[in-house]
């Protein structure tokens, strides 16, 4: 067995927890404490999360769609993927060292998708652009914690509750999406969503085929 090797670290936005790059052969890891938040081998709930947004979306012209969490770049790829060349994707990701492990030891497993000219790499808040114009996204895909609570960093609560879930409806046009990955399903979110305007689905898939821990997606669909 090829033991772990640390590659890099990087603090949380608010400096009380420590991100770890972990590498194992071509297997990569990111770590925050004990907790694995993502492993490149394990990839499929975030791609369903980008794929079932965009085809709540598709056929509309110049689509734009807002990412909050950069990671292993599983959810932008399938999101291009998705989507024809007149969208555009921006990505909000908090922590610089996120971004340049992207470039840098883990570009393999980006293959160039932050070059593609449909793509804007933000190293900012995802609430603060949530909340900078109503009306500007047809689609907000967010993948920031494990679910709707701030893990990575407390600050990101605000997102889940209700003034920020608001502030996504507001943010969004007229049958935009919200979608939010979790390991785990969530009564309480599903609820706020509901009593926040959206049309919701909770969607239950797997992380990696059939057989990879189970995960839930909310595609919540703005009505107005």
């Amino acid at each position: 067995m090829i033991p772990w090797t640390q590659l890099d670290t990087a603090r949380t936005p608010d400096r009380a927890q420590e991100l770890r790059l972990k590498r194992r052969g071509a297997e990569f890891s990111i770590m925050l404490g004990t907790n694995e938040l993502m492993n490149s081998r394990l990839s499929g709930s975030e791609e369903a999360l980008a794929r079932l947004s965009c085809e709540r979306i598709a056929g509309r012209k110049q689509p734009r769609t807002l990412i909050g969490g950069l990671g292993m770049g599983f959810t932008l790829r399938a999101a291009l993927a998705a989507l024809d060349g007149d969208a555009s994707v921006t990505v909000a990701e908090l922590v610089p060292e996120v971004v340049a492990w992207a470039r840098g030891p883990m570009a393999e497993i980006f293959g160039g998708c932050l070059d593609d000219p449909r793509v804007t790499i933000r190293e900012a808040d995802v609430g603060q652009l949530i909340k900078a114009q109503a009306g500007a996204w047809d689609a907000i895909l967010l993948d920031v914690d494990n679910g709707p609570e701030g893990i990575v960093y407390k600050g990101n609560d605000a997102l889940y509750g209700t003034a920020g879930l608001a502030a996504a409806r507001a943010a969004l046009k007229p049958g935009g999406v919200l979608a939010v990955w979790s390991q785990g399903p969530d009564s309480g979110f599903t609820r706020r969503l509901k009593q926040a305007g959206f049309v919701v689905e909770e969607i239950n898939t797997r992380a990696r085929g059939k057989r990879g821990a189970r995960h839930v997606i909310w595609i919540a669909t703005n009505g107005r």
